[in-house]
């Protein structure tokens, strides 16, 4: 494995690590103004992702880094063919941000209202478009032969690329409402387990349109082969698993098992890619690679020897913080946010 390939692994471990930590945050904060029913509701609601919301956006943070260092091409491509997308993006992140921040600054009901649907807004953003960024790049952009987007703003809102923001937004839906269910007490965590058992099979309709799209609109199967193999199937096998355990009402297991599956499904979106880092949709030649698009080997060896020193550590620091919040929230718990 030359150091081109151990990168483009590592980002795929980043995403993965951000779409299943964030994951359930987007989710927990889309649920806010319709699971609480009043304000001490919703507070313990954001109290569950209240110390760890922010950990968690530090994976895409560094993904973002870990691109620009390793495929700079990559990098500018991506940011300047998406630009108005990401700009929506980072807008609705830094609204979600400041309404944790200032939610509990007031006590009047309107003023809390406020923030909560800024939450929900700045949940769903995301939620949505990160599915339609996955489903471009897998479809292919309009990319020219000098590593250019040529394409504009409503290339990227195409059938595909919409049915994957679906897909993903109710995937964190779905597993932010389990998370809900093992972080909450009383009438709140029932209600987070009637919503359950409705998001589930709603979530599972649409990732399984998204997929029996993905052989007509991209060339993955093509690349896979219609036995694609056991990742993607596990992906698929793992979210009905997730299923039945909800109607079991056995979350923990159906917590790891969304957990699973969105992991298998970015590997399979990676491993659909590869060595394609962006697919031109106008010359297969044009298309970005880990090579074409990649930083010196020197740039890489030196980014390798500071990542084995600090990611550990950075892994150890979240493994900590989640440790220390683990309990459940009950309407009389100490409550900050």
């Amino acid at each position: 494995m030359d150091l081109n390939t151990l990168w483009f692994i590592l980002v795929a471990v980043l995403f993965i690590g951000f779409f299943i930590l964030e994951g359930f945050d987007y989710g927990v904060g889309m649920l806010l103004p319709f699971l609480g029913k009043d304000d001490r509701e919703r507070r313990v609601i954001v109290n569950t992702i209240g110390p760890v919301w922010d950990g968690n956006e530090v994976w895409v943070l560094t993904a973002g880094g870990a691109i620009f260092a390793a495929f700079p091409n990559w990098y500018a491509t991506l940011f300047s063919g998406f630009y108005l997308a990401l700009f929506l993006m980072l807008f609705a992140l830094i609204i979600r941000a400041v309404a944790f921040e200032f939610r509990s600054k007031d006590e009047h009901s309107a003023w809390r209202a406020l923030w909560d649907w800024a939450i929900f807004v700045g949940s769903l953003i995301p939620a949505l478009l990160w599915g339609v960024a996955l489903g471009n790049l897998l479809r292919g952009v309009p990319i020219d032969a000098k590593m250019q987007y040529v394409g504009g703003f409503f290339n990227l809102l195409n059938p595909y690329a919409l049915i994957g923001g679906l897909a993903t937004l109710s995937m964190f839906l779905l597993h932010g409402v389990i998370f809900l269910n093992l972080k909450t007490e009383g009438e709140l965590r029932a209600r987070a387990l009637a919503a359950t058992k409705k998001i589930g099979p709603a979530t599972t309709v649409l990732v399984f349109l998204f997929v029996i799209a993905t052989p007509f609109m991209t060339d993955a199967f093509e690349r896979l082969g219609y036995d694609p193999g056991v990742v993607p199937l596990a992906a698929g096998g793992a979210l009905l698993a997730a299923g039945w355990l909800v109607r079991q009402e056995r979350m923990g297991w159906a917590f790891v098992l969304t957990s699973l599956s969105i992991m298998l499904a970015v590997i399979t979106v990676f491993m659909s890619l590869f060595p394609r880092v962006m697919v031109s949709s106008l010359n297969a030649d044009w298309s970005l690679t880990i090579y074409n698009a990649s930083s010196s080997s020197y740039t890489l060896t030196v980014m390798s020897i500071v990542a084995l020193v600090f990611v550990p550590i950075v892994l150890g620091y979240q493994g900590w913080s989640y440790w220390v919040f683990r309990k459940r929230l009950s309407m009389d718990s100490e409550l900050t946010y």
